[in-house]
């Protein structure tokens, strides 16, 4: 089979190296006998996968002793709603920053619990940029403060970390899912963060919570036990079976991500696929992208063609050429190129040449 790039925004690609390894070790992992998918989660095999994957993970973010590293299921969608049940801790109200979809939707579920204050928002251009901080209007009386680092639908991103005075001790939670991992991050900014591994850490199935000790055992009353972090936390993501087999391949892409050099080298080639695509679309009237230049995703690039009436034929000459799921997503319509961690430089370039053929062909 010829080589083929996929550019699915999630579940999206995975380093080659790791699915060669996962292939290698399906049958027997180790010399134990067993899949990893038929091991008791309480073993010593899989202990030992599990406390690899959290050490890797804490190395490669710099994560602090006093955070606990979760490994949960349900989503980023169920931390909607988790997260107002943890963290509101007495309080009434919590402050949303909505650049999105994925804000919106986090921003309904936390409507189920507390007064949402919409401290800023982007609707008023489409979500086509990040509002500057000084633009905010936060509530001092909040239980935390929630923003979303990358728009997956979108493609828009925070190239900065809000600045959140902890003088009233108000978090700051953010949804990463689609970009931890991208660069390095200092996690002593944050009350907790929360990802689904689906786009950037491993497979669908797991979703990792990094918390903030000290924010741990004040949940709203009703909190359903397998939704309160302190639980979680005391019996080291065993309260039930995990995700084991997702923590598996997640442990093996951050060993990856490791080899590749750690996230600053990974930052740098992010950087590198990321401008050899927007230079393209910057440089042609044939495609266009929305989103504000400084807000740009390095993670995910929609734009669109000219011509609407081509998108049919783009997409199947680029299928035809081993450029797969691209198609944008069915609420904004158009084209997307998620350029995650596992793709490849080669991939991008592969891309911008096809576009730039494509649209010679049609100018």
């Amino acid at each position: 089979m010829s080589e083929i790039f996929n550019f699915s925004a999630g579940p999206a690609v995975l380093p080659k190296e790791v699915l060669r390894q996962a292939r290698d070790e399906m049958l027997d992992w180790h010399g134990s006998g067993m899949s990893v998918m038929e091991m008791s989660h309480r073993g010593k095999e899989f202990m030992t996968i599990a406390e690899k994957t959290e050490s890797d993970l804490r190395e490669l973010l710099g994560i602090p002793s006093n955070y606990k590293v979760l490994f949960l299921q349900g989503g980023a969608s169920s931390q909607f709603s988790m997260v107002p049940m943890n963290l509101l801790r007495g309080k009434k109200t919590a402050d949303y920053i909505n650049t999105g979809q994925w804000s919106t939707k986090a921003i309904e579920e936390a409507n189920r619990y507390c007064t949402v204050n919409v401290a800023a928002t982007a609707a008023d251009a489409d979500f086509t940029y990040v509002p500057a901080q000084q633009t905010w209007h936060l509530n001092p009386h909040a239980g935390y403060v929630h923003y979303t680092s990358n728009e997956t639908i979108g493609g828009v991103e925070f190239h900065w970390i809000p600045q959140i005075s902890q003088d009233n001790d108000i978090p700051l939670v953010v949804d990463m899912s689609s970009d931890i991992l991208s660069r390095p991050m200092d996690v002593t900014h944050f009350g907790l963060i929360y990802a689904g591994a689906q786009k950037n850490l491993g497979p669908a199935g797991l979703t990792l919570v990094i918390i903030r000790e000290d924010l741990l055992g004040k949940p709203l009353t009703e909190t359903p036990t397998l939704y309160n972090y302190q639980i979680h936390a005391q019996n080291d993501s065993m309260y039930n079976t995990p995700p084991t087999y997702a923590i598996y391949i997640t442990g093996l892409v951050l060993a990856w991500l490791k080899q590749q050099g750690g996230l600053a080298e990974i930052e740098k080639i992010n950087i590198t696929k990321a401008n050899l695509l927007y230079d393209f679309l910057d440089d042609t009237d044939f495609y266009h992208c929305p989103v504000v230049k400084s807000d740009r995703s390095r993670m995910n690039v929609p734009f669109t063609l000219k011509n609407p009436a081509l998108d049919d034929d783009f997409l199947r000459q680029a299928q035809a050429n081993g450029l797969m799921q691209l198609k944008g997503h069915r609420s904004v319509g158009g084209m997307r190129a998620s350029i995650y961690n596992a793709m490849p430089v080669e991939g991008v370039a592969k891309l911008a040449a096809f576009m730039k053929e494509f649209a010679n062909q049609h100018a």
